[in-house]
C-alpha cells in the first residue's frame, strides 16, 4: 500500500508550511532575547504604564503586519468571545505579570523564572487532543524545575528574600499565563494573526485605565529611555506577537517551546554585556538546567510522534 502522488505532494507542502510557520515563530525568540535588557533600560515607568505604550505600538506594527498581508481587521474582529478571553488575557496579562516581576526582583533571576513557560509550553501541548505525557514529560519537568529552585534559593536553602517574593511569585504566574496563551491558542487556529493587533490595542486600553486608576505618571526620562521604550513595543512586545502567532499555530509548537529557551539565555547574556548583571556560575547551571529539561520533554514527544507514524501512515495509504 503506497500513497498516491497526489497525497505524497500534499504532505511535502504542509510539512514545508510548518518548517515555515517554525521558522517564524524563531524569529519571536530571537525578539524575547532583548525584552528584559529593554526593559531596564526604559527607566522607572510604571508597569501599567509601560504595558500600555508598549502595546499601542505593537498594535502600530499589526497595521503594518495586515497591510503586507492582506489581512482585514473587520474579518478578524469577527471572533467568539472566547478568542477575545484568551488573546487580551494573555497578551495584557503575561507582560503585566512580567514587568512587575523586573520591578521587584533582580532582573537575571525574574527573567530565567518567567522562561520557564517554554518548558510549560511542552508540557502543556502534551495534554492537547491526542497527545499524552510520557516519563520523559515528567523527568524533564523535574529538571527543569531543578534549575528554577538554584535560582530561587541561589545555591542555598530554600528561602524567598523578602524584598523579592513578590517579584518572584510575579514571574511564575507570567509564565502559566503566557503558556496557557500558546498552546490554548493552537485550539483556536481559525483565528487570522491579524486579531493579535486587536488583542493589542484592547490590552493597551485596559492597561492605560489601570495606570490612571493604580499608578503615579513617570515618562521616560530622556532618549535613550524613549528609545527603549519604542524598541520594545516594536519589537519584543510588538513583530513577535505575530511571528509567534504563526508559529504556535501552524508551526512546531513542542520545537518553539524547547527553542525558547535559548531567550533567556541570550537574555542574560545581554544583561551582562549591559554591565546590568554577573554571569555566575549558578545562573549558568540553573540555564543548562531548565533548558536540558526541555529538551527530555521535546524528545518524548518526538518519541511518541514515531510511535504514532505507522498508524498515520497506514490511515492515509490507498490500495
Amino acid at each position: 500500500m503506497t500513497d498516491s502522488p497526489s497525497a505524497a505532494a500534499a504532505s511535502t507542502a504542509a510539512a514545508a508550511a510548518s518548517a515555515r510557520a517554525t521558522a517564524l515563530g524563531f524569529i519571536a525568540v530571537l525578539l524575547w532575547a532583548v525584552l528584559a535588557l529593554l526593559t531596564v533600560l526604559s527607566g522607572a515607568v510604571p508597569p501599567f504604564q509601560l504595558t500600555a505604550i508598549c502595546l499601542g505600538v505593537g498594535a502600530l506594527v499589526g497595521l503594518g503586519w495586515g497591510a503586507a498581508t492582506g489581512g482585514s481587521l473587520r474579518a478578524a474582529a469577527a471572533q467568539p468571545w472566547p478568542v477575545w478571553l484568551l488573546g487580551i488575557g494573555g497578551i495584557f496579562g503575561y507582560h503585566f505579570f512580567y514587568f512587575t516581576a523586573l520591578r521587584n526582583a533582580p532582573a537575571a533571576e525574574a527573567g530565567l523564572i518567567a522562561y520557564m513557560w517554554p518548558l510549560l509550553i511542552v508540557l502543556f501541548s502534551s495534554l492537547l487532543p491526542g497527545e499524552r505525557l510520557r516519563a520523559g514529560h515528567v523527568i524533564g519537568a523535574v529538571v527543569a524545575l531543578s534549575g528554577a529552585a538554584l535560582i530561587l534559593t541561589r545555591g542555598a536553602s530554600l528561602s524567598f528574600a523578602p524584598e523579592h517574593a513578590f517579584g518572584f511569585a510575579a514571574a511564575g504566574v507570567c509564565s502559566l499565563t503566557w503558556s496557557g496563551y500558546s498552546v490554548l491558542s493552537r485550539r483556536v487556529g481559525q483565528a487570522p494573526t491579524e486579531t493579535v493587533t486587536l488583542f493589542c490595542a484592547a490590552g493597551a486600553a485596559l492597561s492605560a485605565l489601570c495606570h490612571l486608576g493604580l499608578e503615579e505618571t513617570a515618562w521616560p526620562r530622556d532618549a535613550g529611555e524613549w528609545a527603549a521604550t519604542i524598541g520594545l513595543g516594536a519589537g519584543p512586545l510588538g513583530l513577535a506577537f505575530y511571528v509567534w502567532d504563526v508559529g504556535v499555530k501552524r508551526g512546531d509548537i513542542q520545537l518553539l517551546g524547547v527553542a525558547s529557551y535559548a531567550a533567556p539565555l541570550l537574555s542574560t547574556l545581554a544583561l551582562a554585556a549591559a554591565g546590568l548583571t554577573a554571569l555566575t556560575g549558578r545562573l549558568a547551571l540553573a540555564a543548562l538546567l531548565i533548558a536540558a529539561g526541555a529538551g527530555l520533554a521535546a524528545r518524548a514527544s518526538r518519541r511518541k510522534a514515531r510511535a504514532a507514524s505507522p498508524a498515520d501512515a497506514g490511515a492515509t495509504g490507498r490500495p
